[in-house]
């Protein structure tokens, strides 16, 4: 499937908690009904005091069309849909969010590992948004990514889910690809991946140990944002397809 993940920040003026309320409480009901999504999932920081945004919406669509047709284009920070739901879920980012902001990423997911059964309601997600080394291309980092680094980190202690999104337009995409990493335990997800505050992490053992050693093959670690959160599954309507 295709997906949209924003990476959300509030407007000026408005505080995180104000932003959660108005965001769950009247952009969602709209959110989950535009035409097109097949499943939508919010995710909300653990630590928003240390989070670099103020949440994550994640909208997964059957086709790159439907999902263009939505949500605008990958190279686009804007949108102008002129479907109904759609374009009054354009019309109500406004009234919460700092469009300008905010980055977003259109990709292709495959799901690398899947203890859940789609279900990630209350699970714990490390969402980091990847970014190639100086001197490496983006198919030399997705070859690398794909063929050695994914089969240490679906091992990772602890790791229920794990997902790759690979962009759909690398020329206009702002990251090179995103990796998500689920757990049950907050606690385990600090132990392997680091803290919300830290952009680095040291995990000391096991699968965890090797992954951190590895990415310095192919990450440029520092500007890698990432985001630690709950995440709440809103609708799911790939059964009906």
């Amino acid at each position: 499937m295709y997906k949209h993940v924003a990476l959300l920040v509030r407007k000026d003026g408005m505080s995180h908690e104000e932003f959660v309320d108005y965001w769950q409480h009247n952009h969602t009901p709209i959110a989950r009904d535009i035409e097109g999504v097949v499943r939508y999932q919010t995710v909300i920081p653990t630590e928003p005091e240390h989070a670099e945004f103020d949440g994550l919406a994640e909208l997964y669509f059957e086709t790159l069309e439907d999902l263009h047709d939505a949500l605008g284009s990958s190279g686009s920070r804007d949108y102008d849909p002129t479907k109904e739901v759609a374009a009054e879920a354009r019309a109500d980012v406004d009234n919460f969010l700092d469009l300008e902001g905010r980055p977003r990423f259109i990709g292709e997911e495959i799901v690398q590992k899947d203890e859940t059964d789609g279900d990630t309601t209350g699970l714990y997600k490390h969402s980091a948004f990847l970014v190639r080394q100086d001197g490496m291309s983006h198919e030399e980092f997705v070859e690398y990514w794909q063929e050695n680094h994914t089969p240490i980190a679906r091992e990772i202690e602890g790791v229920v889910r794990y997902a790759t999104v690979l962009p759909a337009d690398p020329e206009n995409a702002e990251f090179d690809g995103v990796a998500e990493l689920y757990f049950e335990d907050l606690d385990a997800l600090y132990d392997a991946l680091g803290s919300e505050g830290s952009r680095d992490y040291d995990p000391d053992r096991g699968k965890a140990k090797e992954a951190r050693e590895d990415v310095d093959n192919f990450l440029a670690i520092e500007d890698r944002p990432r985001f630690i959160g709950q995440e709440t599954l809103q609708v799911d309507r790939t059964s009906e397809n």
